[in-house]
């Protein structure tokens, strides 16, 4: 056996725990049932204290040919030490390309949000639903946006949906994908030029107890339509300290039902890898989710045609927090893509279906580039 060898059994055997809450100690521990996702599950799962974060994400496809992220934050990830500092992000591509990104830090006292249900307000911004039906009001500088969102898929999660870290599984990251995807009614002004169109949308929540940089290296993240196919596709790999574990998340439904969500059977590929010249981040051109299911397989490929953001997390901090978080080594990084989502049906070597369709996805990177 080589020195090599060695060294790389002797870290794994070092390394700190990581793993998806699958056991029934699991869903128990955290009140929620396995068959079935309760609506309080979309409500405030915070305090805002220092050290936890939650955000109520939403994105879509319109039929105008405009891009739209919206997302509602207890605080900015950079800087989640703080205690609850209300944030609203949109993120605005217009037909004709041009990129609006805005991000906006609101007053704590004008913050509220229910336990019970998905109901956030800051202000005069709105952002609440049922796990089917969603509403969602929002204004930034020159930017309004009315938009509803109608679930066509059922709220669905990967097992618990609680990714623990830790001997005993202290450390939490959370994710609920409430609408994996729905019908999308939209009304955006920019500079009071208004458009209203309809498309095609999904929601989640995500939430946590401890800085995600600490927890995970980076991820991958993806979801989209093609023909009678949608999934959900994520790739976790966890910081050196958890050994590097990689965490996949795979969901695949069929005309509206989920056929397949098994990570276990999941092969991830990362093709074309290139250094991203602002971020410095390697990043696939092509990234490729094999599930396979005795002799089923489904292939899932994302194939790179152009960035819609690629920005530093540091472009976000201000101040003397910039120049600490620099000393620090701070080195995060999130960039999102547009390109072909294509989903092969096999039996065998013989491919059965397959269907093409535009996606986004985005690569979140918390570590530094890993040699």
């Amino acid at each position: 056996m080589s020195a090599v060898t060695v060294q790389k059994e002797r870290s794994s055997l070092m390394s700190v725990p990581t793993r998806l809450g699958t056991k029934p100690e699991d869903y128990e521990r955290f009140h929620i049932r396995q068959s079935e996702i309760q609506l309080w599950e979309d409500g405030r799962r915070t305090d805002g204290s220092p050290g936890d974060y939650e955000w109520w994400y939403f994105d879509a496809h319109l039929d105008d040919g405009a891009k739209l992220v919206v997302v509602f934050q207890t605080k900015e990830l950079a800087e989640i030490n703080k205690p609850l500092t209300p944030t609203i992000r949109i993120d605005l591509t217009l037909p004709n390309g041009t990129q609006l990104d805005k991000l906006v830090e609101l007053d704590p006292a004008k913050f509220s949000a229910s336990k019970e249900r998905c109901d956030v307000q800051v202000g005069e911004n709105t952002f609440s639903g049922d796990l089917h039906a969603y509403t969602i009001h929002a204004k930034v500088d020159e930017i309004e946006l009315d938009i509803t969102l109608t679930g066509q898929l059922p709220a669905w999660r990967p097992a618990t949906g609680y990714f623990l870290f830790g001997e005993k599984g202290e450390d939490i990251f959370a994710w609920l994908p409430s609408v994996p995807q729905g019908k999308v009614t939209a009304t955006y002004s920019v500079n009071g030029d208004t458009h209203t169109t309809s498309g095609v949308g999904y929601h989640d929540h995500n939430w946590g107890n401890v800085a995600m940089l600490k927890l995970m290296h980076h991820w991958y993240w993806a979801r989209g339509k093609a023909g009678p196919y949608s999934v959900i596709n994520s790739y976790i790999t966890a910081e050196k300290k958890y050994g590097y574990t990689e965490l996949p998340i795979f969901m695949l439904a069929r005309d509206g039902k989920v056929i397949a969500d098994d990570p276990d059977k999941v092969r991830f590929e990362e093709l074309g890898r290139y250094t991203d010249e602002h971020t410095g981040k390697p990043v696939g051109n092509v990234t490729r989710y094999t599930y396979a299911d005795g002799d089923e397989r489904y292939v899932i490929t994302y194939t790179r045609h152009r960035d819609l953001s690629t920005m530093k997390f540091l472009d976000e901090v201000k101040g003397p927090k910039k120049l600490a978080a620099r000393l620090l080594g701070f080195d995060g990084a999130y960039l999102r893509f547009t390109g072909e989502l294509r989903i092969e049906h096999y039996r065998g070597d013989e491919l059965l279906d397959g269907h093409a369709d535009e996606a986004l996805w985005e690569l979140m990177y918390f570590g530094h580039a890993r040699p």
